[in-house]
């Protein structure tokens, strides 16, 4: 009886360490410790990796949406805006450009020579120490168009008759043309420097006469240049030159 006993006990012991190994074992195998600390980490990581997309989400959210996005807008804007300007602002420069050849064409249009008269010149008359008993004639284009001065000066002292006759050898190769501003010149040999003269007087007053391209007469304003107070002494020897581009071609007769 008392084995059985024995038996008995070491049997429900043995049953009793069999069951706590079972549950042992249960508990392992139900992997509720392990897995519940690596899900507890992974949810962990997860979290960490949510709040981080968030954040990523959050400024890319600002970097597109926030002042960037309007910077950016701003700056197509302002780029349109400048692109606009340019275009404008060439079209006026073109603007301006077509409208400044067409003022110029107009102006060479309405630029053309003129002949060479008193309304378009002033005249000066000032006597030469050198040559003896000279003139010169300066003529200054005072116009907005060149002029031509055709010839020689048809010149008339005081009570006169008859215009002095021209020095042929005098003659230039072309035509003297004056741009606005230019003088041209002349020069009168008053009286002779011998005596020889004739019919000789002072004269006071004088009249110059501008020929056109035919020659033919006068045409135009003439000029009234003063002389000196005392006038200036001339007789029948009277000539003039033709009308030249320099003083010195003038002075040489």
């Amino acid at each position: 009886m008392s084995r059985f006993r024995t038996s008995r006990t070491r049997l429900v012991a043995a049953a009793a360490t069999t069951v706590l190994a079972a549950l042992a074992l249960t508990a392992c195998g139900d992997g509720t410790g392990a897995h519940d600390e690596g899900a507890a980490t992974t949810a962990s990581t997860n979290s960490s990796t949510d709040a981080a997309s968030s954040s990523g989400g959050a400024s890319d959210s600002t970097g597109s949406s926030g002042s960037t996005g309007s910077t950016g807008s701003t700056g197509s804007s302002a780029g349109t805006s400048g692109s606009t300007t340019g275009s404008t602002t060439g079209g006026s420069k073109s603007a301006a450009g077509t409208s400044a050849s067409k003022t110029s064409g107009s102006s060479g249009a309405s630029g053309r020579t003129v002949t060479c008269e008193g309304s378009n010149t002033k005249t000066v008359a000032a006597p030469l120490t050198r040559p003896v008993n000279h003139m010169l004639l300066t003529v200054t284009n005072t116009g907005s168009k060149t002029c031509f001065l055709y010839g020689y000066p048809s010149v008339q002292f005081a009570d006169a008759q008859s215009e002095p006759p021209v020095i042929e050898d005098s003659q230039p190769q072309a035509v003297v043309t004056l741009a606005p501003g230019q003088s041209g010149y002349a020069a009168v040999s008053l009286s002779a420097t011998d005596g020889s003269g004739k019919d000789g007087r002072t004269a006071k007053s004088l009249t110059v006469y501008f020929y056109g391209r035919s020659m033919s007469g006068s045409v135009g304003a003439a000029a009234h240049p003063a002389l000196p107070a005392k006038g200036v002494y001339i007789d029948d020897s009277i000539k003039v030159t033709y009308w030249q581009q320099s003083m010195n071609d003038a002075t040489d007769w």
